[in-house]
């Protein structure tokens, strides 16, 4: 695997700790915020763009608002081989999965997901995890309580 030089400068890490707090902030209020001009955000933002830095602007939506009150975690043991993602890219089109992650001990994969209560969920496994080939086992988890779910990084300060 290729590593990508990224070489971010403190303004540039100062501009993503603005838009992860906020997406919809305008380029004028960072550049208030920054004591910049607010082409020169522009010039920036597009840039991070350009270097895969900012890959995506989110809405966070409340998954209980739209009937997704259950979180869980599958761990998922596979036939696969080191380095074959085939279910993995499987289990990435099934829409309740919210994250895939190639893990390592005895389980192939560990899968977020998110279903309207644990019918739901039983439908989920029913419908997609069972008609994917390569899955010997599968091990969930149900959430009973969230203390904290964030997606923001740590950006660290220079």
């Amino acid at each position: 695997m290729e590593k990508i030089e990224y070489n971010l400068d403190a303004t540039d890490l100062k501009i993503m700790r603005l838009m992860q707090d906020n997406a919809r902030i305008n380029n004028a209020d960072i550049a208030r915020e920054l004591g910049m001009a607010p082409s020169g955000i522009l010039e920036r933002v597009k840039k991070l763009e350009n270097k895969n830095v900012i890959i995506a602007y989110h809405a966070k939506i409340n998954p209980v608002a739209v009937g997704q009150k259950l979180l869980s975690f599958i761990f998922i043991k596979t036939i696969d081989i080191i380095g074959d993602e085939t279910v993995g890219r499987q289990l990435a089109e099934i829409p309740e999965v919210l994250e895939v992650h190639d893990i390592a001990g005895e389980d192939g994969y560990l899968i977020k997901v998110r279903t309207s209560d644990s019918e739901g969920l039983v439908e989920l496994m029913r419908q997609h995890l069972s008609k994917i080939g390569g899955i010997t086992s599968t091990r969930t988890t149900i959430v009973l309580q969230t203390i904290k779910e964030e997606q923001n990084i740590v950006i660290p300060t220079v």
